[in-house]
């Protein structure tokens, strides 16, 4: 009997190789390749067998729109943008703890009201999952549960006409296909077990819920060929020692993408934040220098944040950049530009940047709020109180339109803000109080920006190294 032939698949990219190595040269990742049982070869060819044609029509046409299942968690609603997709599936990974499974759950006892809904857990007992549910407030609920790994046991007990309408799988790296030798969590295990599970989805117009693990760097552990088969791709951040979380859509093809709700852990479980921007501000001390409020947008929200920057002299010959929730990158441009367009000198200093409340930006719009918040820290001049500051900073040292500028202002002024500092808006219409109430300061330059912080006795020295 002839030896069943192996291959060495990587588990962080996919490819395979014919032996192990402890490097894999397609990514470059380091002791990633795992045996596995290769598949029978693929037929080459179509023979002379023909296809059938397809039916092929316009691009126009009248299309409803999918019907929603709604969980009534307006957060966990508005990023699967409006509600679930009846046939969709949907990834949701994150940081161990930081409450994915205590999210589905609340959501599984709110849709199990008006749907038929099933839990499914491959790393805790039925017992383990009770224990939430009382923990939660919603053992009552008429939530279906189980705990099994085997995909074609948890395919049968799906495909039916009294078969659950929503389903939760977690997690998808604990889930086994039997006719592959790999072991559970490996590329083809992930792979297979969610190919299978999608098409039984698609089949009966159940909605999918899948729970990913996630790697060192934050990406959901497996295949990226997971993120492309599945309809939504929803990422929990936050950090553990802050009390709320972020739900954010990085893929939906139902809704909008970057789409952010926001939660807060308590004893009870996770509860709405139907005002983000207060949350953000709650702590915020507005005489303090180093310190900007910047008005952004996550998806259609407009979300209200305090950037905070402290600039001090650095002891060592190389100066430190310390970033949290921003790019490092965009900070080491911002400095730049400040030094080179603006005449500040920096580069001595050691610079530390922190978006207060743990949220992440990555939009450039907020590279004028940095830069207020660090020559505020240089100078010891606070940005005032009433401020909200918005816009992207160019290499030339301009100051450009960001999108969406309405909605931050009226975001801004309903938190009771007067003042906004953004870029000057292109139809030439003379600062002062808009639409929104508020007195507008437009920017053409950053250098425009440092007189701001010179009233009072002045800009201090520059602090570096003597």
């Amino acid at each position: 009997m002839a030896k069943p032939t192996t291959r060495y698949v990587c588990q962080a990219c996919g490819a395979s190789f014919p032996k192990w190595a402890g490097r894999c040269d397609a990514c470059g990742e380091w002791n990633t390749l795992v045996e596995e049982a290769a598949p029978d070869a693929a037929p080459k060819g179509l023979g002379v067998a023909r296809g059938r044609r397809l039916d092929f029509v316009g691009l126009a046409g009248s299309s409803e729109a999918p019907p929603r299942r709604m969980t009534r968690i307006e957060e966990f609603d508005r990023v699967c943008g409006g509600g679930l997709v009846p046939g969709s599936a949907i990834l949701i990974g994150g940081d161990p703890g930081i409450g994915k499974s205590t999210l589905l759950l609340q959501a599984m006892a709110r849709l199990s009201q008006e749907h038929r809904c099933a839990y499914v857990s491959g790393e805790e007992a039925v017992d383990q999952v009770r224990l939430r549910a009382v923990r939660l407030g919603c053992a009552a609920a008429p939530v279906q549960l189980a705990s099994a790994t085997s995909v074609r046991d948890i395919v049968a007990s799906l495909d039916g006409t009294d078969g659950p309408e929503v389903v939760v799988i977690d997690s998808i790296q604990t889930m086994y296909v039997d006719n592959l030798d790999s072991a559970p969590g490996t590329v083809a295990q992930v792979r297979a077990s969610a190919q299978e599970l999608i098409r039984v989805a698609k089949r009966r117009g159940c909605v999918l819920l899948l729970v990913g693990h996630v790697t060192k760097e934050g990406t959901i552990a497996g295949p990226r060929v997971l993120e492309h088969m599945v309809d939504t791709v929803l990422y929990f951040e936050g950090e553990r020692g802050h009390q709320f979380r972020i739900l954010r859509a990085v893929k939906n093809r139902f809704g909008a993408t970057d789409e952010i709700g926001v939660f807060e852990m308590t004893d009870g479980g996770l509860g709405e934040v139907a005002n983000p921007s207060a949350l953000f501000l709650a702590e915020r001390r507005g005489d303090v220098s180093g310190a900007a409020v910047f008005a952004g947008m996550e998806g259609t929200r407009p979300v209200l944040v305090e950037v905070q920057a402290l600039v001090a002299p650095s002891p060592l010959g190389t100066p430190r950049r310390a970033v949290v929730g921003w790019d490092s990158a965009r900070l080491a441009m911002v400095l730049a530009v400040l030094e080179a367009r603006c005449g500040v000198q920096i580069g001595a200093n050691d610079v530390y940047l922190n978006v207060a409340g743990g949220l992440r930006i990555t939009e450039p719009a907020a590279d004028l709020a940095v830069a207020a918040a660090l020559v505020s820290s240089l100078t010891g001049e606070p940005v005032p109180a009433d401020a909200v500051v918005f816009g992207e900073v160019g290499l030339s040292g301009e100051v450009r339109a960001v999108g969406q500028s309405d909605a931050r202002l009226k975001e801004a002024a309903k938190l009771g803000f007067s003042t906004a500092i953004f870029p000057a808006r292109r139809n030439g219409k003379k600062p002062g109080r808009g639409d929104t109430g508020l007195k507008s300061v437009e920017l053409q330059q950053l250098s425009e920006l440092l007189p701001l912080f010179q009233a009072g006795s002045g800009p201090r020295p520059p602090r570096g190294r003597d």
